[in-house]
């Protein structure tokens, strides 16, 4: 594997930031445009993609352009690979670029206040620096390996740490369900074991942002089935460098896999992980057919 040279991760964290809030801009101008009262694209503007529960809006793929164009300026030589643009598989030698142009797209849609643009760079499949900006709090959630993990917003710059939570019983979990049906029945039956165990449950919507959640300490832990490279490769790395047990799938992992994503504050880590193999959330939820999102 490559080691990255002394100084580039927080080199590639100034150019996620820099391209995460230029495409937030873009992403938190279009939404009134696009859904306001007085317009009338909204019919036009979204359509659908692995299930008819799971959207997509104009807005992800103009964010994405702009993401695309961005790094296309500052970074040339870099791949990426984007929710809606695509890109390789299989993570190339040297940086890729990671994108999720709106993490939490039906919140976009309906006016929930919880999406985000999330922009990683990883080095051989490894995340290294990343950005995630939560659109509707103004708030930019960055980090970079071996650098530690920052939110900036109106109040200024705050570096992060993971909560001193210790007993799952008074434990946080956030977590998210899947867009295909077949999964969803599987991860209910998880949650039936699992929410009588931890002090309550919350569903954002958004992974990038629970996991941004975990590192800020708002919430104790994060677990959730099926996520692909751009929905945690910003948001993960964020949640390690502000002290948090981190468990990722391969870089080549999507959706249709089914695998786990966690984040878990260090003091509680063991006996969450414990916990959460005791109820079935750590296996993959692999699905039968098609893909998930």
């Amino acid at each position: 594997m490559t080691t990255s040279p002394a100084g580039l991760p927080a080199e590639l964290a100034e150019v996620a930031v820099a391209v995460a809030e230029r495409a937030a801009a873009h992403v938190r101008a279009r939404r009134p445009e696009i859904f306001g009262a007085s317009s009338s694209a909204a019919d036009d503007a979204v359509r659908t993609k692995s299930a008819p529960t799971d959207p997509v809006t104009v807005a992800d793929t103009e964010a994405e352009e702009v993401i695309r164009s961005e790094l296309a300026r500052l970074r040339p030589d870099d791949d990426i690979l984007g929710e809606e643009g695509g890109g390789e598989r299989e993570a190339p030698a040297g940086i890729r670029w990671v994108v999720d142009p709106i993490d939490g797209t039906v919140n976009f849609l309906y006016g929930i206040p919880a999406y985000a643009v999330s922009v990683a760079a990883q080095l051989d499949g490894r995340s290294i620096a990343g950005a995630v900006v939560d659109v509707a709090r103004g708030a930019t959630y960055h980090a970079s390996l071996g650098g530690g993990a920052y939110r900036t917003d109106g109040g200024g710059t705050t570096r992060l740490s993971a909560s001193a939570a210790t007993d799952p019983a008074l434990s946080l979990v956030a977590t998210g369900f899947a867009y295909a049906a077949e999964r969803r029945r599987e991860q209910a039956a998880i949650l039936v074991d699992l929410l009588p165990r931890v002090r309550d449950i919350r569903r954002i919507g958004a992974a990038a942002i629970d996991l941004c959640l975990v590192a800020e300490g708002a919430v104790d832990a994060h677990y959730e089935h099926g996520l692909s490279p751009w929905d945690w490769a910003a948001g993960a790395l964020i949640a390690a460098e502000a002290g948090a047990v981190v468990i990722i799938p391969a870089p080549s992992s999507r959706a249709d896999a089914g695998d786990v994503t966690a984040a878990m504050a260090p003091g509680v880590a063991e006996p969450m992980r414990a916990l959460l193999a005791e109820v079935g959330a750590l296996g993959a939820l692999p699905l039968s057919r098609g893909a998930d999102c």
